[in-house]
C-alpha cells in the first residue's frame, strides 16, 4: 500500500491538500490548518506538531509498551480476559456497525448524492481506471490474505464437517451457522461463504465511509485531511477543540493497534515459514529480529521517499502477489478453482443474510471468536486504508467510488481465497492429505505449497511477500499516523513519520512477546470498539456534507437532428 507525499503543486493549499476544482461548497470557518502545531527545529531536525494529540497520543502508547515488555507475565492473562469480554459481550456492534456501513455505502450509490465529485465538480481524476484499482487492490489486506488464506477456509471446513456440538445448552463447536455434518460439498461452500464475509463487502463498507468522507471533507470543503474533519457537520468549530482532539486521538489508537496485529501476525508468518524452510529457530528472539530488520527496511523506505522506495516495493508485490495466484491457479486444481469462484460467490450471497446477522445466534463461537475479530482489525484500519483510498480517489464521483470500493477488491478476496483455501480443501477431499490439516496456522500455507511444484520457490514468494506487505504498511501506515498528528498536515517533516514507524514495531513486539496471537486480537477488539461507534456518527455526518455539495451532471443522451 502506497500514499503519495509528493510536494504540493501551486493548485494546492499550504497543507498540500489540492482546492476544489469548479462548484464546491467549502466550510466557511477561520481555522487555518496547522495553527495549534507546534513547530520545532533541533539537532537539524524539523518537526511540526499538533501538540495534544501528539504528545498525548505518543506518552499513552510509550507507557502502554514499556508495561507490557516489563510485565510480560501478568499482562497476558489481562489481554485474555479483554478479548474474551469484548468478544462475549459486544460482538454484536461490530455487525450491526459493518451492517451500517455497507447499508449506506449502497444506498449512496442510488441516490442523486451518488453524482457529487470528489475534489469539486470540475476535478478530474489523477489515476485511470487500471491504476486505480490495482491500488485499491494493494491497499486493505495483504498480510491478512497471506496469513489466513488457506488457515481460514481450511479451518472453518473442518468445524463444519464436524457438525454441532453443545454443553450445557450451549455450542461448544467453531463451525458458523448450523455446520454441515458429514456433507463434504456443503461444508466446503459454508467455509468458503464464511471466510469471504471476512474479506468482502463488510470490511471494504467500513474502509468506504472513512475514505469517502475524508475525500470529501479535505477536497470538497477544505478541511484538514484528519479524522476530525469528518465530524464538523455534528460538532461544527468544537471539531478543532477537545471533541475533536479526542477523535484524533482515538484515530491514532485504532491506526496503532490495527497496524501492529497485522504486523505481528506477519512476522510470526514468516519465522514459521523461515524455521520451516530453512531451519531457523521459531522464537521470540527470532521475531523480534525479524520485526526489528522490517522497521528498519521501513525507515529505510521513509527516507528514500514514495517513488523511489514504497511505491517500487508496492509494484513488486503486486506483481509477485499475481504472479503466485497464477501459479496456484495453473499447478493446482485449475477446473476446481475456475468453477468455485463463481460457486463460492454464489454461496456467499445465499449465507450472508444469516452470517451478517447480528443478533440471536447460535454459533457463538464463530460469530465472536472470528466474525467480531475480523471487523474489529477491519475497522481499526479503517483510517489507515480510508485516508489513502481517499488520497487516490480525487476526481472521481461518489457512485464510481463506491462502486469500486466494495466490488473490485471483494471479487479479488473471492479469486484469491478460493485458489488458496480451494486448493486446500481439494488436497483434504481429493488427496487425503492430511498435513495442512494439522499443521500450525502458520505453516498451513507453506505447506500446502510443499504439496505443488517449484514448492522452495513459491515458498520463499510467501514469505518475501508477507515482509513487504510489512514495510509497505509500516511506511503507509506511518505516514496516517503522522498526518493525523500533524494537525491534518501532508507535507510535514519525515522525522515523525519514522517515529510512528519505529512505534509501530515497538508495538507489535510488545504484543508478540505479552501475549501472542491473543494480545493482538485484544488490541484489534478493544481499539476498534470505541472507533465502531465513531464511524457509526460519521455516517451521518458524510450524508449531511454529501447534502451541500453540488451535484454533477445527469448524462444526456444528444437528440437526433432532424434532416
Amino acid at each position: 500500500m502506497t500514499i503519495d507525499d509528493k510536494a504540493p503543486d501551486a493548485n494546492t493549499t499550504n497543507a498540500g491538500v489540492p482546492a476544489p476544482q469548479g462548484p464546491a461548497n467549502p466550510v466557511d470557518t477561520d481555522y487555518v490548518i496547522g495553527q495549534d502545531n507546534v513547530a520545532v527545529t533541533k539537532w537539524g531536525v524539523n518537526l511540526d506538531l499538533h501538540g495534544t494529540v501528539f504528545t498525548v497520543s505518543s506518552l499513552v502508547i510509550l507507557v502502554f509498551v514499556i508495561l507490557t515488555l516489563a510485565l510480560q507475565t501478568e499482562i497476558e492473562p489481562a489481554f485474555d480476559a479483554v478479548f474474551s469480554f469484548v468478544t462475549s459481550n459486544l460482538s454484536w456492534v461490530f455487525l450491526l456497525g459493518g451492517n451500517l456501513f455497507v447499508l449506506v455505502s449502497v444506498a449512496l450509490i442510488f441516490t442523486p448524492l451518488g453524482r457529487v465529485r470528489i475534489g469539486g465538480a470540475e476535478a478530474r481524476p489523477d489515476f485511470g481506471y487500471f491504476g486505480w484499482f490495482a491500488m485499491l487492490f494493494a491497499a486493505g489486506m495483504g498480510i491478512g490474505l497471506m496469513f489466513y488464506g488457506v488457515a481460514e477456509p481450511l479451518t472453518h471446513f473442518d468445524a463444519a464437517l464436524g457438525g454441532t456440538a453443545a454443553e450445557n445448552g450451549a455450542r461448544t463447536d467453531w463451525a458458523p451457522l448450523a455446520a454441515a455434518a458429514d456433507d463434504v460439498q456443503a461444508a466446503a461452500s459454508l467455509a468458503m461463504a464464511a471466510t469471504i464475509l471476512h474479506y468482502g463487502i463488510h470490511p471494504w463498507g467500513s474502509y468506504a465511509i472513512v475514505g469517502l468522507a475524508l475525500a470529501i471533507f479535505a477536497f470538497n470543503k477544505g478541511l484538514p485531511l484528519t479524522m476530525r474533519s469528518i465530524f464538523y457537520p455534528v460538532l461544527g468549530e468544537r471539531v478543532w477543540g477537545w471533541p475533536g482532539h479526542v477523535i484524533d486521538i482515538l484515530a491514532v489508537f485504532a491506526t496503532l493497534f490495527g497496524l501492529a496485529t497485522s504486523l505481528g501476525l506477519g512476522a510470526s508468518q514468516a519465522t514459521a515459514g523461515l524455521s520451516y524452510l530453512f531451519g531457523v529457530p521459531d522464537t521470540d528472539m527470532s521475531m523480534v529480529l525479524l520485526v526489528t530488520g522490517i522497521t528498519a527496511l521501513a525507515l529505510v523506505s521513509i527516507l528514500l521517499g514514495v517513488d523511489k522506495g514504497v511505491r517500487r516495493l508496492s509494484q513488486f508485490n503486486l506483481g509477485l502477489a499475481l504472479l503466485l495466484l497464477v501459479f496456484l491457479i495453473v499447478a493446482g486444481p485449475t477446473l476446481l478453482i475456475v468453477t468455485g469462484f463463481f460457486e463460492n460467490l454464489g454461496a456467499y450471497v445465499a449465507h450472508l443474510p444469516a452470517l451478517s446477522n447480528p443478533f440471536g445466534r447460535e454459533d457463538a463461537n464463530f460469530n465472536q471468536g472470528w466474525t467480531a475479530f475480523y471487523l474489529a482489525w477491519w475497522i481499526s484500519w479503517s483510517p489507515f486504508v480510508g485516508m489513502f483510498i481517499a488520497r487516490v480517489s480525487r476526481g472521481r464521483t461518489v457512485r464510481e467510488f463506491l462502486i469500486a470500493v466494495l466490488l473490485v477488491p471483494t471479487l479479488v478476496a473471492v479469486v484469491w481465497m478460493t485458489a488458496f483455501g480451494g486448493t486446500a480443501i481439494d488436497q483434504v477431499i481429493s488427496d487425503g492429505f492430511e498435513g495442512v490439516q494439522n499443521a500450525d496456522l502458520e505453516l498451513q500455507l507453506f505447506v500446502m505449497l510443499e504439496q505443488l511444484p517449484l514448492a522452495a520457490i513459491t515458498s520463499t514468494a510467501g514469505i518475501i511477500l508477507v515482509v513487504v506487505f510489512f514495510v509497505t504498511s509500516s511506511d503507509s501506515g506511518s505516514l496516517v499516523l503522522d498526518c493525523i498528528t500533524a494537525g491534518g498536515k501532508v507535507d510535514s517533516p519525515k522525522p515523525q513519520r519514522a517515529f510512528w514507524a519505529i512505534i509501530e514495531g515497538a508495538i507489535a513486539i510488545a504484543l508478540l512477546l505479552g501475549g501472542g496471537l491473543t494480545a493482538l486480537q485484544s488490541a484489534a477488539v478493544s481499539t476498534g470498539l470505541p472507533f465502531t461507534v465513531v464511524l457509526m456518527v460519521a455516517c451521518y455526518a458524510l450524508v449531511r456534507g454529501l447534502m451541500s455539495e453540488p451535484l454533477g451532471d445527469r448524462p444526456r443522451i444528444r437528440a437526433a437532428q432532424a434532416p
